[in-house]
């Protein structure tokens, strides 16, 4: 067996760990249930692939995000790591013939989410797998009371149950005490050892400017600061406008959103990752598993909805602990759209009732219908025929998914499927008479086991590939087919898609868990509040109000936020002054140097070191050449 420094150097080019990896990957390989809480940027998923590599048999990974998932899968097969994500647009034989191979040890990680892990297929063949590890990425989701809250997440316990005595490892950056409290106790980790490492990030610079004029600050920035840049936006025509402008200033940059087609994304991203692109300019549906170490700065042109978002995508900055900047830009309207923001996204009953009832009404779908569909839903046209504001709407949909009726997805991306409607007789007399015909249908049918029997899930690009020609032509030979009724093919979607787990019911008998409802929209009034407060703070270290909201206890300022260096540049007054004095002869002499700084850490250094000079210089103190400073 490899020892996991051999690992760590042997696939990921690493001499040493960093923070509390080695200590959280040497619990995991002694069995312990693990809580890590980790940094962004800290490498969390190390702390799960090390040991997973190290061990015997294969890691199940349970990630939220089917972008993360391909991301992470593809890190790792780059590695020469067999890994592969199992999504919901893979067919019932595929993730058959997946979990089956992994029985016989072809993949060392299996990527899925909490929904397809809790289907019949899973249940069925877990308990055969020789699983090492159980990763339960991103956490925070399990948590009611976290900021990404996924009900699926709850189902992992009792799946827990089925492959008992396999050690679990929940990793996350941002949980707070009670999330923390939440996780461990939703997954039912006996004998959970947490691992917390400070949030405090030195080379990151926090501020926030409130601007009437946030383009103007943005060129700014970029034109002070050099380097890869990401500018969060809150929506998707906000993302297009900024990136016109940045043009025109001759600053190369490109924007991306959910409703970009999956190409069009998949350029954009790697452009920027390899410096093609200076600037990205995004929605929040970009960065997540996104590790690009030379990020200088991360510009919030519009303020996120929480804390916790706030620092994930702050976090994205400064990887290579280079100097960075996150910078969050506002203005009254700002101010005023997070006060309102709650009772948008947690409507009343009433609303939530109406909207379902116009939704089977749009995509017609009867009482008593519905179930295991996907369904195409252009939400504008939806707003605009109802006249609903978009944003109630996109909130009504997801207090539905979370009480489990629908699944809404913004950027699903649902598989070209082929089923064929004809005999092998049928089929082998058009492909005498016909040869482009006979080229594709047995490229389907040695490609795609079980064609016949089953739907099955094609990619166009492979059969171009095989039969050496344009997807183009293919798709225009796959219509043709269908034209003459001897397969039925539908063309992937790439647009918004809404799933009903169960048949449509009448409005009124929806069944729908309010009280939650209402305790999570006074969580999200709380965290509103927070995130204000931490907008229009003027005084108190960016780093240390972070650290304090996640009950971080080192507490250490970090002299290079917005606010440290409008208190350097401040004159020590008379009240700190005397503030200083007390905190030191409040002190026991002797006292280390260093020991007294660190007991006056709320203070400025600079107006420390000055009452300590001004105290020497009255003889009142004496600092010796030991480093301790004695009272006279």
């Amino acid at each position: 067996m490899s020892t996991i420094q051999q690992i760590l150097q042997q696939y990921w080019g690493y001499q040493h760990f960093r923070g509390n990896q080695q200590q959280v990957i040497e619990a995991v390989l002694s069995n312990k249930n693990v809580l890590a809480i980790l940094p962004t940027g800290g490498g969390k998923s190390l702390c799960y692939q090390v040991p997973a590599m190290a061990k015997e048999g294969v890691c199940i990974v349970i990630s939220p995000l089917v972008a993360l998932m391909k991301d992470q899968v593809s890190n790792l097969q780059q590695k020469n790591i067999k890994a592969v994500a199992i999504t919901g647009n893979l067919p019932y034989q595929t993730i058959e013939k997946i979990l089956v191979d992994a029985l016989h040890g072809k993949y060392k990680f299996i990527y899925t989410s909490p929904e397809r892990l809790n289907s019949y297929l899973f249940k069925k063949i877990l308990p055969q797998l020789p699983i090492n590890l159980i990763a339960v990425d991103e956490a925070h989701c399990i948590s009611q009371w976290g900021h990404d809250f996924r009900p699926a997440y709850h189902t992992i316990s009792s799946l827990l149950e089925i492959v008992n005595e396999v050690p679990v490892i929940a990793v996350t950056a941002s949980a707070t005490l009670a999330v923390q409290e939440e996780i461990v106790e939703q997954l039912k980790l006996k004998n959970t050892i947490v691992f917390k490492e400070s949030l405090y990030k030195p080379n990151i610079s926090y501020s926030a400017f409130k601007t009437d004029s946030k383009v103007n600050k943005v060129i700014q920035i970029l034109q002070n600061v050099a380097g890869s840049s990401i500018i969060y936006c809150s929506n998707r025509k906000q993302t297009k406008r900024l990136h016109e402008i940045l043009q025109l200033q001759n600053i190369s940059a490109a924007y991306y959103h959910a409703g970009l087609e999956q190409l069009q994304r998949e350029e954009t991203q790697e452009n920027w990752i390899n410096n093609k692109t200076r600037v990205i300019i995004s929605t929040n549906a970009f960065g997540m598993g996104i590790d690009k170490p030379n990020v200088r700065t991360v510009i919030h042109f519009d303020v996120p909805d929480n804390v916790e978002n706030y620092y994930q995508e702050a976090g994205r900055a400064g990887r290579d602990q280079q100097k960075a900047y996150a910078v969050l830009l506002y203005n009254q309207d700002d101010i005023t759209r997070l006060q309102a923001l709650p009772s948008i996204r947690f409507p009343s009953l009433e609303f939530i009732k109406h909207v379902y009832q116009n939704l089977a009404n749009f995509l017609q779908i009867a009482v008593g219908n519905g179930e295991g569909m996907y369904y195409n839903f252009d939400l504008l046209q939806f707003c605009k025929v109802f006249n609903y504001d978009v944003f109630s709407v996109i909130s009504v949909l997801k207090a539905l998914e979370k009480n489990g009726h629908i699944v809404f997805n913004e950027q699903a991306f649902i598989g070209s499927k082929i089923s064929l409607t004809t005999d092998r007789f049928t089929l082998e007399q058009v492909e005498k008479n016909n040869e482009d015909f006979d080229i594709v249908l047995k490229t389907l049918l040695r490609t795609y086991e079980g064609i016949f029997d089953n739907e099955t899930i094609i990619n166009e690009k492979l059969i171009a590939k095989v039969c050496k020609t344009s997807v183009e032509k293919i798709i225009i030979i796959l219509q043709q087919l269908q034209q003459n009724r001897l397969l039925f093919y539908q063309p992937s979607k790439n647009t918004p898609q809404i799933y009903f787990n169960y048949n449509r019911a009448s409005a009124n008998y929806v069944v729908f868990d309010e009280v939650t409802h209402l305790q999570q929209k006074k969580l999200m009034e709380q965290k509103t509040h927070a995130l204000m407060q931490y907008v229009t703070n003027t005084i108190k270290c960016r780093s240390v109000w972070i650290q304090q909201y996640f009950n971080d206890t080192h507490e250490t300022k970090c002299g290079i936020c917005d606010n440290c260096l409008a208190t350097k540049q401040k004159p020590l007054s008379t009240q700190i002054f005397e503030e200083i004095q007390h905190k030191i002869y409040a002190s026991h002499f002797p006292l280390p140097v260093k020991e007294l700084v660190k007991a006056c850490n709320s203070y400025n250094k600079e107006h420390v070191w000055q009452v300590i000079q001004f105290l020497e210089d009255k003889k009142l103190l004496k600092t010796l050449k030991d480093g301790f400073i004695h009272k006279l």
